[in-house]
């Protein structure tokens, strides 16, 4: 089955000139918004320190599997951040790793309002194992060749906040990303774009409702957009629930523990996708610290 879904990919992005491929996937943008925009980094005044795991269609041999590892905090009176991305994406067997580091400056306007400009630069690394692959030639050299691509990655992003509103566009990869080999032009990436908005209804002093909206956007393919939503209780609990196109859906959790963060998200597809027996799991872990005399990890909630 393995051999078969790879087969599907390769197949799939070969067509005289290979397509790109895509940014992992996350679902957890809405309580870490560093994983898709480097202005986020040092935003809640603290230092923020995140691992996740998301396993995506589980069940289905050579489905994706994503590996991240983020960092950030804010400096100089939280006028800056800076932070680290280290990320790892499995699809059948190719392997795409990033190490990206971030940086943001904020502009205030007001105690409540301000805007957030963030670069990150880093770089990327495509892997390709085809060892385990039931090749018909054995002889042909683009099937027997292993890849292992190191290329350059710059990102941008602005993000405008206050106490209640939250707007962020960001491309992460900003640079194309292609390898030649005999006649065939691999496109290992293209540029994502990303436009997220949230708002946060205050419904009674223990009760928050944060809807949001993630519209993603990468030439040669549809228009992706997330809606979702979360309810907020105490500043300790969050549960809410998703949907991605209208033919994913799923629900998300996160609860506090002192300085840590648990989160986890469940997903389902419908036949529209890839059915509904292989669902989708991702879980966060987190640490908030305050290092600094100026950091307040009680001021700005990740809800």
């Amino acid at each position: 089955m393995r051999i078969v879904f790879t087969l599907v990919v390769f197949l799939s992005l070969i067509c005289g000139t290979l397509h790109a491929q895509v940014d992992p996937l996350y679902s957890q943008y809405l309580n870490n918004p560093f994983l898709i925009n480097p202005a986020y980094t040092g935003m809640n005044n603290y230092m923020n320190l995140m691992v996740g795991y998301r396993k995506q269609w589980a069940g289905f041999d050579g489905s994706p599997t994503t590996l991240s590892a983020t960092g950030h905090t804010s400096l100089f009176d939280n006028r800056m951040g800076v932070g680290l991305i280290i990320s790892q994406d499995k699809v059948g067997e190719n392997t795409n790793t990033f190490i990206q580091g971030t940086y943001a400056y904020k502009v205030r306007f007001d105690e409540y309002r301000y805007i957030s400009f963030g670069l990150q630069a880093g770089i990327m690394n495509f892997r390709s194992d085809n060892s385990e692959l039931n090749i018909a030639d054995p002889a042909d050299p683009l099937f027997n060749a292993n890849q292992n691509v190191i290329k350059p990655s710059f990102g941008a992003g602005v993000i405008f906040r206050t106490d209640n509103l939250f707007l962020g566009l960001s491309v992460p990869r900003i640079l194309k990303a292609s390898e030649s080999f005999e006649d065939v032009t691999a496109a290992l990436y293209t540029q994502h774009y990303y436009g997220f908005a949230s708002y946060l209804f205050l419904l009674s002093d223990r009760v928050k409702l944060k809807p949001a909206v993630l519209v993603r956007a990468v030439s040669g393919s549809p228009l992706s957009t997330d809606v979702n939503f979360q309810f907020n209780i105490d500043e300790r609990y969050a549960i809410g629930a998703l949907t991605r196109n209208f033919n994913t859906y799923g629900f998300l959790a996160q609860i506090k523990f002192n300085e840590f963060r648990f989160g986890y998200v469940f997903e389902m597809p419908t036949n529209k996708s890839v059915g509904v027996r292989f669902t989708s799991h991702e879980i966060t872990l987190g640490l908030n610290l305050g290092v600094f005399s100026f950091h307040d990890i009680t001021r700005i909630s990740d809800f």
